[in-house]
């Protein structure tokens, strides 16, 4: 087990809200096609001027609010991202630049897609735990509106802007992160991607007018292997940690589409009522749903101490990522 409580928690939302009636009269679809489809009513959207580390920062900062505790006092910043605000340096040190910090301390991004958030969870508590660091903040934050074409209907619909973060202190009580899975399978990095802007395949204007920068996504072949990869990280973290699924009191999945998350609700036998979902408000924040989602679900009163949080997510890679919390 590594220990580690939640000080506190924070989010950052666009003002911005997109509903699926706006989305209507940009592309073919309607409300009700998207509704059954994925669950999704509306998604926040970031202004033109700003990037996942504004977002980040503002979480980060509203996060330590909650805690009563200034961002100078943390000892790392973790960032979950698959929209970096430059390819270097990190989203972590323009986080930093945002907040005004220059006292030393590390800050680096975790790059696991829609996992991030999970697999940036295994990092921090393992810091916590094995190396002289007190105080992290584990920071999800993305802008999914600006690598997302908005004339294909079949990936426009999904996602959203926004950011979460969790600060987390070492502690000796029998509370953290019980276990945790993670994965990914590189054979399958063509089905979910953003083919264009890196080495690989460096922007060029042939890259602009192909429309190489925005999402590619092969929807059935991703729902397959999520459903699959999701349920099986959970029920191996779940495993791990000596529990079964009447022990938890709280499944927070990814929040990519409402059909993907039951499929792994109905095989991991968790009654409906114990699935918290934010997707249709939000949409796919990408590595930002997990700390957004723990963060009102905190607010709303089901997380109390003692509770056991079951966590599952996949993402671009493909990764895939579950965990156990005890709050």
């Amino acid at each position: 087990m590594k220990r580690f409580k939640i000080l506190g928690t924070g989010t950052a939302l666009p003002e911005r809200v997109l509903t699926n009636h706006d989305l209507e009269a940009m592309v073919e679809t309607s409300d009700q096609w998207i509704r059954e489809r994925t669950g999704i009513e509306r998604r926040r959207i970031a202004g033109p001027d700003v990037s996942s580390a504004q977002l980040g920062a503002r979480a980060l900062a509203a996060a330590c609010a909650d805690a009563n505790l200034e961002p100078t006092s943390l000892d790392a910043i973790i960032v979950a991202t698959s929209t970096a605000d430059t390819p270097f340096p990190s989203t972590g040190c323009w986080i930093q630049y945002e907040l005004g910090l220059d006292n030393g301390r590390p800050a680096f991004d975790v790059a696991a897609g829609c996992s991030g958030y999970i697999y940036a969870l295994e990092v921090a508590s393992s810091m916590l735990t094995a190396r002289d660091y007190r105080r992290v903040a584990v920071v999800g934050c993305e802008v999914m509106s600006k690598v997302v074409d908005w004339t294909d209907r079949t990936t426009c619909v999904l996602f959203g802007d926004g950011a979460g973060c969790l600060i987390l202190e070492s502690c000796e009580e029998e509370r953290g992160l019980l276990s945790s899975n993670l994965g990914a399978n590189g054979k399958l990095a063509p089905i979910l991607y953003q083919p264009a802007g890196g080495t690989r395949t460096p922007a060029s204007e042939e890259t602009l007018a192909k429309g190489l920068h925005y999402v590619q996504m092969q929807g059935g072949a991703v729902f397959r292997h999520a459903v699959r990869a999701m349920t099986a990280a959970a029920e191996q973290a779940l495993a791990d940690a000596g529990l079964g699924s009447d022990d938890i009191d709280l499944m927070v999945p990814h929040q990519a589409n409402m059909r993907i998350m039951e499929a792994c609700r109905e095989r991991l036998r968790v009654p409906r009522d114990k699935m918290y979902s934010i997707i249709h408000n939000y949409g796919n924040m990408s590595a930002a749903t997990i700390p957004v989602a723990l963060h009102e679900a905190r607010g709303a009163g089901r997380m109390p101490e003692g509770s056991i949080i079951a966590l599952a997510a996949f993402g671009t890679g493909l990764t895939w990522g579950g965990g156990v919390l005890r709050v």
